[in-house]
């Protein structure tokens, strides 16, 4: 027997196994080893990139990316918008300006306060939204004055909720503005309505309590008291702004007695002892009420009494006032 002959034979045996090895396919890319390496010193034959040792990774990664991207839509569906880009592109109408709004600005009194500037102040105090979300809750605001063509309008604050947060605006009052309460005054009339007639259906009638409740304190107007302003909140910049109701003492004086967290839908009902006249969104205004009541404070002859009409000798407490225009502000020292 000759030997080279035999090492010869075991040679192309050898490479029949090393070809059908790979040949063998892939059950997740559908490619084999030896088309692939044939593809590849194809494409090198075909560019004949300058630094081939270098780049030919690089191509053999682009090639199995190219093959496989021609399945990849049929495998899965595409990715669902996330909420953060809904809100972007909610958000970037606040960035807009419209083609009829005139460049020359009055210089005389704005319905907005200088938002840049308080919240420079209140960065240097260590609190504060930070200059992006102060600079989308200033167009927020501006959005809101254009809308609801209020007169004077300014950020009273955030308050965070488990599910969402709540940004609220503080409007001054519009003569002529009034509020719709009839629902809960035709809620008592109809629930009286039914004790009558559930009296009048009874053929011995029990013996009825004498004791009566103290009458329910009326609501203050509109522009005065505890409604002296007018409360707007949404839950990001951008998003639609909500009117609050206007606040009663009832609501008041059972916010003072419970602890609930705020959920940021305003019409979640309040579960709580003593029982709270209302939903969420007589809650947040009635906690409104009660922080803004509990943490203003100004200098010393910043404000001065408003004129009102009527006698002078009259020293019932006054309820409107304004910014003195005189006040020079107070020394450091």
């Amino acid at each position: 027997m000759d030997p080279n002959r035999d090492r010869s034979e075991e040679r192309l045996q050898s490479a029949a196994s090393f070809k059908a090895f790979m040949l063998k396919t892939d059950t997740k890319s559908n490619v084999n080893l030896y088309d692939h390496l044939s593809r590849l010193l194809m494409k090198v034959m075909d560019e004949r990139p300058h630094n081939v040792i270098d780049v030919i990774e690089d191509m053999s990664r682009d090639m199995k990316r190219g093959l496989f991207e021609d399945k990849q839509s049929t495998l899965r569906d595409l990715p669902q918008t996330t909420a953060a880009e809904l809100l972007a592109e909610q958000q970037r109408m606040l960035f807009t300006r419209p083609e009829e709004a005139d460049q020359e600005e009055e210089l005389g009194e704005t319905p907005l306060p200088n938002v840049s500037e308080i919240g420079f102040y209140l960065e240097q105090a260590g609190v504060g939204l930070g200059r992006e979300e102060m600079q989308r809750v200033f167009l927020a605001l501006k959005q809101l004055v254009e809308s609801q063509a209020l007169l004077r309008c300014r950020l009273w604050g955030k308050i965070l909720g488990t599910q969402s947060s709540y940004i609220v605006a503080e409007a001054e009052y519009r003569e002529g503005e009034e509020e719709d309460d009839q629902g809960t005054e035709d809620a008592e009339e109809e629930e009286t309505e039914a004790e009558t007639q559930g009296n009048e259906n009874e053929m011995d009638p029990l013996p009825h309590s004498t004791y009566k409740p103290l009458p329910e304190v009326p609501k203050e107007a509109l522009g005065t008291g505890a409604n002296k302003f007018v409360y707007y909140v949404c839950k990001e910049p951008g998003l639609p702004w909500v009117k609050l109701p206007s606040v009663s003492p009832a609501q008041i004086t059972a916010a003072r007695q419970i602890r609930k967290f705020f959920t940021g839908n305003l019409e979640t009902p309040i579960v709580s002892y003593p029982p709270f006249p209302g939903n969420e969104a007589n809650y947040l205004r009635a906690q409104i009420a009660r922080i803004s009541a509990g943490t203003q404070v100004s200098p010393q002859g910043y404000f001065q009494a408003g004129e009102e009409e009527g006698d002078e000798e009259d020293e019932a407490p006054r309820d409107s006032y304004e910014v003195n225009p005189d006040f020079e502000g107070t020394s450091v020292t």
